[in-house]
């Protein structure tokens, strides 16, 4: 956490007043809405009221009247516990979630699972700022215009790769593509991506995925089997948890910097499969997943709950 931020702790039993963690001496707290009012506390106080949608930091400000001030705080803070006000279990965030959504190619209802990303994080409270790419058709061999920019990343929190596009080869494009996720932009990873540009010679794709893999086994409702239960992208996922029908993911390497969340256990040979997972790419934060082929995997509230978490872990935002 960057010095000056707030850090919220809640206190039993209320669930509705947080503890501040003073800076020092002398400086003071400030609350800055989304409108632009700000207003100043001398720190030493040590509880205080919250609503939704407020970003805190501090400023110097040492001519505030500490006894005006304590007595607005404590107000406030009484007219808080009688009107029952509620803390979000995730802290706000002062700026909406930048995500490049880039989507196409083979096999996929990509329109549905789109909306259906979109409904999740909207359900989720979580605000987003959404630019979504589809293009290159419904074949599996394709090569964007979007790619063609150096900056085609720059500015968006995460890139959301849900394109298939297996047959694509060009190691120059390619590199377009992992070279500026090796440089910081962070990345969700979602299904067919794994096999996009399987047919590449290079393995900069599956490096920046953190996991290789060609082929896939059947559909069926997969178990799913918690393997890193203190990562907080699986904070509450359910220990009797079935897949929607979906496909199993042969996956033929873990690459170093991936950790591996969760697992399921092929039909066929009874081999675990990992099925979430995270990974660094340089200086990228990746996580994936091999599930999302179909609609009802779309529509499975426990996935994108999962999805949902795993990109704010790859943006670095705060998880309840």
């Amino acid at each position: 956490m960057p010095r000056g931020w707030v850090k919220w702790l809640p206190l039993e039993p209320t669930g509705f007043v947080s503890r501040l963690v003073p800076w020092g001496e002398g400086e003071v707290i400030g609350i800055d809405y989304a409108k632009g009012v700000t207003v100043g506390f001398y720190w030493p106080l040590s509880v205080l009221f919250r609503f939704g949608g407020i970003a805190m930091k501090p400023f110097s400000l040492s001519a505030l009247v500490r006894p005006a001030v304590k007595s607005l705080v404590a107000g406030l803070l009484v007219l808080a516990i009688g009107c029952g006000l509620a803390v979000p279990g995730r802290a706000a965030e002062t700026e909406p979630l930048k995500l490049l959504l880039v989507t196409g190619g083979c096999c996929h209802n990509y329109r549905f699972q789109a909306l259906a990303m979109e409904e999740a994080f909207r359900d989720a409270g979580v605000e987003v700022k959404w630019t979504v790419v589809n293009e290159g058709g419904n074949g599996t061999r394709a090569m964007i215009d979007l790619y063609d920019d150096p900056d085609w990343a720059a500015g968006y929190d995460v890139v959301i790769h849900n394109e298939c596009f297996a047959d694509t080869d060009d190691s120059d494009y390619i590199r377009k593509i992992t070279g500026p996720h090796q440089a910081g932009a962070n990345a969700v990873v979602i299904h067919c991506a794994m096999h996009t540009y399987r047919s590449a010679k290079i393995d900069d794709w599956r490096e920046f995925l953190g996991v290789t893999s060609r082929h896939h086994e059947h559909q069926s409702r997969y178990g799913v089997d918690v393997v890193a239960s203190d990562h907080p992208v699986m904070a509450g996922f359910p220990a009797d948890y079935r897949s929607p029908m979906d496909e199993l993911y042969i996956i033929e390497k873990v690459w170093p910097n991936t950790t591996v969340l969760a697992t399921s256990t092929s039909e066929k040979t009874g081999e675990k499969q990992p099925v979430f997972w995270t990974n660094r790419y340089g200086k990228g934060r990746v996580f994936g997943t091999t599930y999302g082929h179909s609609e009802d995997t779309f529509a499975d509230p426990v996935f994108l709950r999962t999805l949902v978490r795993g990109t704010l872990w790859a943006a670095g935002r705060t998880l309840d």
